[in-house]
């Protein structure tokens, strides 16, 4: 006996439970608040190089603008349009010719990177367990590069002699 197809009230509520189904396996957007620069023309340009994978987290919408997230659950959260540092005592590494502070929150994993030396600055917010600082500020250096680097971090060496 050949098998019909279900009536037509059936067919409907098979087709809304499908697009039920595929709705709720969209990720929802990230709630990020936007830095107060958020507007600055670089960040523009900063944002619309991002990269969409940063190690194996795949780049996620936000809910405001001059920022991007990756990874579900959230490994990174990207803010361009920080206050930049001015001069500090604080470390700070070059990682592929962009100069970042990177400091540990709360003696957890949370960790932010912040560059230094362009104006708007970049802040990432990272999960050092999800991703590691190496592989993140690597893939994000060349949309980083789409600022101007105006300084640089100094060495105590550099430092002492005054450059």
């Amino acid at each position: 006996m050949p098998l019909l197809p279900p009536p037509r009230p059936a067919r409907a509520v098979l087709a809304a439970g499908a697009l039920a189904a595929v709705l709720t396996g969209c990720t929802p957007a990230v709630t990020v608040d936007p830095a107060e620069n958020a507007t600055d023309p670089g960040c523009a340009l900063a944002m619309l190089a991002m990269p969409e994978v940063v190690g194996e987290h795949e780049r996620r919408e936000t809910t405001s603008q001059a920022t991007t997230a990756y990874g579900d659950p959230t490994a990174a959260v990207v803010r361009c349009g920080v206050t930049p540092p001015g001069p500090t005592t604080d470390p700070c590494s070059s990682v592929n010719e962009v100069d970042w502070l990177v400091r540990q929150e709360d003696e957890g994993t949370t960790w932010t990177a912040t560059t230094y030396g362009r104006d708007p600055a970049v802040e990432v917010v990272f999960d050092s367990t999800a991703v590691a600082s190496s592989t993140l500020l690597v893939e994000l250096g060349s949309a980083v590069e789409q600022i101007p680097a105006d300084r640089r971090c100094l060495d105590l060496e550099d430092a002492a002699t005054g450059l």
